[in-house]
């Protein structure tokens, strides 16, 4: 029987899919990974198998099945459209398109498990919640996969293989476990989670082989910069040595942050509408919508060469058929070039931070998008909270891996590299940063996670790497009551940042009390610059920034109303990539599982 090691990017914007046959002795070579072509529709009735598969979802209308315009070769009326043809028929008729589902996926400040997509839909739209639509991507690559490549052999299903699916390295523990609840609908029962960072490192290596020893030193550290469709992510990657050998660790890990490809493509979208308000033509929300989409294939081919502009951009009018009729606009090569490189990646100083303006008493609900869209200024930010205390400390790179398809601009690159160049300079340190070239900024991340399950049997490279944060749960003060005084609550740090998966830990410095048979509340934080805390430790104060409310575990436990029992705290880290938390009796042989909520805590705040 033939298995296999499969390799899925489940991306905001793109999702692919890599895999490999699991070796049974001797080593694979990295030739054998490959890519799995994905049958989807390309345009209404034509089936073709590129290596892509848009995550775009599009809820046909009724009239379209019938026609039979969106037969695939396993379904004949699916009720939605993965792909390339939901990707441009969703352009035409945005109110039936959901797009960005990753992105909605780790929004806390919605339920994620309510049927709300698309967002602001019409009634008359069939809705998924954010984790539905996920497990609509996923599903439809499972049964491409089993009608191209199991066939009648249903050993051969994506369901019975070892995969491995990528994350964003700033999703926290509530949105990995979604992920895997999306897989989990989709018929996906043995996955493995990989920050996304680290696959496209691991892609690295195996396009490298043992050449990658030859472009790092030891003492050197490398920034992965990976800007994807919905998110940038941040991952510094220190060069140690091991038994003689050169070995890699992730060392930190950047915050989430909500911008990325959409944001580009949505600020390409509003200077187009200024230049067709200029002309006395206004577009309401609908059509930007729509041209947000559509804009992306203009952006794309400017910043990959394929085109020096001026390249057409057609708008859908209101209304039907050809009686709405469409708007026509233009942009230019250095338009584009503008807009992102000085919008998005101004030079700045590594002392710089991200700008917080005065926000509205008011905003509507919707993605949690960054007030500052300069990724620059995040970077530095995160660079200048790695050396310590003030900017001067930075941990400043040695080396960039680029990742994301934006990185396919050349220019892009060079700003990047100039912005960490000018930050080297200010810390004193004149060699220039080097850039870590890698094989493909779309299919890294898949080929990544394919080699990444071949490193887990030992035949690959591993990175040290665990827990990207430090977890804490909330516990009362026990003192006195107090008129109009909350008792005082501190942080019981669970799990320290590097925690490996596959481990566990019992928290033994103290003893807690835990109340059963009535309603309890667990609040759970996170920090991502905490580097210094073990399991055990109680902090009763903490900076600015340090923590994030992660969510609230509200819950009655089982037992006699009112019992308070002595507990300590468990926490495990699965070998799938997510967390488990547990109280313990200290006497007796009882436990309790703490589940996170998914209806996020009241005091989210924007």
């Amino acid at each position: 029987m033939t298995s296999y090691i499969v390799g899925i990017d489940l991306g905001t914007t793109n999702s692919v899919v890599a895999y490999t046959e699991k070796p049974v002795e001797g080593a694979i070579e990295a030739s054998d990974i490959r890519l799995f072509s994905i049958p989807q529709l390309v345009d209404a009735g034509t089936v073709e198998n590129p290596e892509i598969l848009p995550s775009f979802i599009f809820l046909p209308e009724a009239h379209d099945v019938g026609r039979g315009a969106t037969a695939l070769p396993w379904d004949p009326e699916p009720s939605a459209v993965v792909g390339e043809f939901a990707r441009k028929r969703g352009g035409e008729l945005p109110q039936r398109l959901i797009a960005s589902a990753k992105s909605w996926l780790c929004n806390t400040m919605v339920d994620r498990k309510a049927e709300n997509l698309p967002w602001k839909g019409p009634e008359e739209v069939s809705k998924m919640s954010s984790v539905m639509a996920s497990a609509a991507i996923l599903r439809h690559m499972r049964d491409a996969w089993n009608h191209e490549i199991a066939g009648e052999d249903s050993e051969k299903n994506l369901e019975n293989q070892e995969v491995y699916l990528t994350v964003p390295a700033s999703f926290d523990a509530v949105a990995r476990e979604l992920t895997v609840q999306a897989a989990a609908l989709a018929g996906l029962l043995h996955v493995t989670l990989l920050e996304e960072p680290q696959a496209a490192l691991y892609a690295w290596i195996e396009s490298m082989g043992d050449e990658w020893r030859t472009k790092v030193k030891k003492g050197e550290t490398l920034l992965v910069c990976d800007i994807g469709g919905g998110t940038t992510d941040f991952s510094l990657i220190g060069i140690s040595e091991a038994d003689g050998e050169l070995s890699l660790e992730r060392i930190a890990v950047g915050d989430h942050l909500l911008v990325g490809g959409d944001n580009m493509d949505l600020a390409l979208a509003w200077h187009v509408k200024s230049k067709m308000a200029a002309k006395g033509k206004n577009l309401d929300e609908w059509q930007m919508r729509g041209l947000g989409h559509s804009i992306r294939s203009v952006k794309e081919k400017i910043l990959s060469g394929e085109s020096t502009g001026p390249e057409a951009v057609t708008i859908l009018g209101r209304g039907s058929g050809l009686i709405g009729g469409t708007l026509k606009g233009e942009m230019e090569a250095s338009e584009v070039d503008d807009i992102i490189l000085e919008g998005f990646l101004p030079m700045c100083s590594v002392g710089d931070r991200p700008v917080q303006k005065r926000r509205s008493g008011l905003r509507e609900v919707g993605l949690v998008y960054e007030q500052d869209p300069s990724i620059s200024r995040h970077m530095a930010w995160f660079l200048a909270r790695q050396g310590g205390d003030g900017w001067q400390n930075a941990c400043i790179p040695d080396a960039v891996l680029f990742n994301g398809g934006i990185m396919k601009s050349a220019s892009v690159r060079k700003r990047i590299l100039g912005i960490v160049d000018a930050f080297r300079d200010e810390v004193g340190n004149e060699s220039p940063v080097r850039e870590v070239e890698s094989g493909d900024f779309d299919l890294s991340v898949a080929r990544g996670a394919a080699y990444y399950g071949l490193a887990r049997l030992g035949k690959g490279v591993r990175i040290r790497g665990g827990l990207s944060r430090s977890y804490y749960v909330s516990v009362e003060a026990a003192m006195p009551a107090i008129p109009g005084m909350p008792a005082p609550v501190k942080a019981l740090c669970v799990a320290p940042m590097g925690m490996e998966e596959g481990t566990e830990e019992r928290v033994a410095s103290e003893e807690f009390v835990l109340y059963v048979g009535e309603p309890v509340a667990f609040d759970i934080m996170a920090s991502s610059s905490r580097r210094e805390d073990v399991s055990g430790d109680v902090l009763e104060t903490w900076g600015e920034g340090e923590m994030d409310n992660l969510t609230s575990i509200e819950t009655t436990l089982e037992g006699e109303w009112g019992s308070a029992i002595p507990v300590q705290f468990e926490i495990k880290v699965t070998e799938i990539g997510t967390l488990e938390f547990w109280c313990v009796a200290i006497d007796g042989d009882q436990r309790w599982k703490l589940e996170f909520n998914v209806r996020e805590r009241d005091d989210a705040g924007y």
